[in-house]
């Protein structure tokens, strides 16, 4: 099993309404969420590990993870309310502004966390659930107790607009990139993360040096690189498609790169750093063309997994 831990959140998706003015409609959300229901999406046995309300919305949360076939025996739930997140788009891109006090999730603790089960294979940690204290300290301090155990996966997927103290997540991410086994970083994260006009490729050399067997660098579409093995790297372009908007693309291309990862017995931490140059592509291929689906319709939709059959998309 494949365990997301971090925030599960409504999105509220600007839409027209009746009179003309525009109006907002909720959508479940959330990076590692959208994370989760993409992995159940494309059959992987997947968990969640979150805090989630009681309230009406919290129950939409819950019964949506289940619809999508992930295992949600580890969340916490309480009688705080649901986090939500105004989405703003423009050009086709997302910005956000998020209402998170006193969450559900955001006032997880470290004796809320569950024991991990022992057929958890991997975890994936990121997204705002590693701003807002005490939330993050309690994932830090379950990322410190489960590294080396299993598989540790970081997507940080950095938002500026919640990070009061910059210097302090900073710190936070560092210590949290030694412990994983897999960075994947967009590339206005690696920017965020490591200031400076170096180029990316060198930002993601510091990375990579710093403890992680992978990195994976996503730009959009631009495409995807990884830096694995004994310096390896390789590149696969993004696949071609008319975007309607980018919510949960990254989210949705994590899931496909965890996808091949598990379906390949890969995701074992010997195995990681040994990872041959085919297996590295065929996995960053599997994640631009879920992410090439998601970005194609509105919202955080990701692909099933009969929907990835068929001949590569152009431009692949």
């Amino acid at each position: 099993m494949i365990l997301c831990c971090g925030e599960a959140l409504i999105d509220m998706i600007p839409a027209a309404t009746a009179s003309g003015r525009q109006g907002y409609v909720p959508h479940e959300g959330g990076a590692i969420f959208n994370t989760a229901i993409a992995l159940g999406r494309l059959g992987v046995r997947t968990g969640m590990l979150t805090g989630i309300s009681r309230d009406f919305l919290g129950e939409t949360l819950l019964a949506s993870l289940r619809a999508n076939r992930v295992d949600t025996s580890l969340v916490v739930q309480s009688e705080r309310p649901t986090t939500l997140a105004f989405v703003n788009l423009r050009n086709g891109g997302a910005s956000y502004t998020f209402y998170d006090e006193n969450s559900a999730g955001r006032m997880l603790v470290e004796d809320d966390m569950p024991r991990v089960p022992d057929d958890v294979q991997a975890m994936l940690l990121g997204g705002i659930s590693l701003i807002g204290e005490p939330a993050a300290i309690a994932l830090v301090q379950l990322a410190r107790r489960e590294a080396g155990r299993r598989v540790i996966m970081l997507d940080p997927n950095i938002r500026p607009v919640m990070i009061r103290d910059g210097k302090r997540h900073r710190v936070r991410m560092r210590e949290l990139i030694a412990l994983a086994d897999i960075v994947k970083v967009s590339d206005e994260d690696l920017d965020w993360l490591v200031p400076g006009d170096e180029p990316l490729a060198s930002k993601c050399d510091g990375i990579f040096r710093s403890g992680p067997s992978v990195v994976i660098l996503t730009r959009g579409a631009a495409g995807a690189s990884a830096r694995f093995g004994r310096d390896d790297m390789i590149a696969v372009p993004a696949s071609r498609v008319d975007v309607v908007d980018t919510i949960g693309a990254g989210d949705t291309f994590s899931a496909g790169v965890l996808a091949h990862l598990a379906e390949n017995r890969l995701l074992v931490r010997d195995r990681l750093a040994d990872i041959d140059a085919v297996s590295m592509r065929e996995a960053l291929h599997l994640g631009a063309r879920a992410a090439a689906i998601t970005v194609s319709r509105a919202g955080a939709d990701p692909p099933w997994r009969d929907e990835l059959k068929g001949p590569r998309p152009e431009g692949e």
